[in-house]
């Protein structure tokens, strides 16, 4: 991929648009071209800021039912499945019609059950979110965007950038040291990511307002990765990591242990 079409499917790759070989191919540019890492950087804090939750305008009722009103009608599957038996039967009431009304519960049943088996959890949602963001900042060598093993550098880098003061924890002696943070995107809303490392494996640890999850944390893995999430004092916390889930259980006990800053 080329310096130009780099910046064409620059937006695209932003807003999760690309396929999996495009997307890849735009990722193996951006690897090697420090102008498109610049311009990538300026649009994804913009993206995040302009996702703000007080930027949001909610439209008024009145227009939103005029918005509906205007659009063109559109029948529900069930009413075109009913048209249907009425063509078969000829529009004749017959004693098949009990049977019909039967077959049509089943296939209404059948297909809800279906779609709610189908559709995944929120949390598995932002389970597999966050490991796609993982994998994205280990494949761009973007882990960070303040570097920094000072706590002192890099919690006073995000103010300005966050509606909330996230908590960072210098654990170096732990044998789990700080090397930067980053501005991130997750759960709808814009995040504080502190970036620890254990040996070789870097620790991603995601902040933000809420109490979402458990106070426990609990450990599970996915497509090789090790997560835990749990949350205290106002602050939802997720981890993930390529290390063992033995490392990762001493990070996080290391973690809460450790005075908040």
């Amino acid at each position: 991929m080329d310096h130009e079409h780099a910046s064409e499917v620059l937006s695209g790759y932003l807003d999760q648009e690309l396929g999996l070989s495009e997307a890849l191919e735009f990722e193996r540019h951006l690897a090697g071209c420090e102008q498109c890492q610049q311009v990538y950087a300026q649009h994804r804090q913009l993206s995040a800021q302009l996702k703000q939750p007080g930027l949001r305008v909610e439209a008024p009722k009145e227009l939103a039912m005029r918005i509906k009103a205007a659009l063109p009608g559109r029948r529900s599957p069930w009413e075109r499945l009913g048209e249907r038996l009425r063509r078969w039967t000829g529009g004749r009431s017959s004693t098949w019609a009990p049977v019909g009304a039967m077959a049509m519960s089943v296939v209404a049943l059948s297909w809800s059950l279906s779609l709610y088996l189908a559709v995944p959890s929120s949390e598995q949602r932002l389970t597999q979110e966050l490991v796609d963001d993982h994998i994205r900042s280990l494949q761009f060598n973007h882990l960070s965007d303040v570097i920094s093993t000072d706590k002192h550098t890099v919690k006073p880098w995000f103010n300005g950038k966050l509606d909330f003061a996230p908590p960072v924890v210098d654990l170096a002696q732990q044998g789990y040291p700080l090397v930067g943070g980053r501005l991130d995107y997750l759960d709808g809303r814009a995040v504080a990511v502190m970036v620890y490392h254990y040996k070789l494996h870097p620790i991603n640890l995601y902040v933000w307002p809420g109490n979402n999850a458990g106070a426990v944390p609990h450990i599970h893995a996915q497509q090789g990765y090790h997560l835990a999430h749990w949350s205290t004092a106002g602050m939802n916390y997720w981890a993930i990591t390529d290390a063992g889930d033995n490392e990762l259980s001493g990070f996080i006990a290391e973690l809460r242990a450790h005075p908040a800053s």
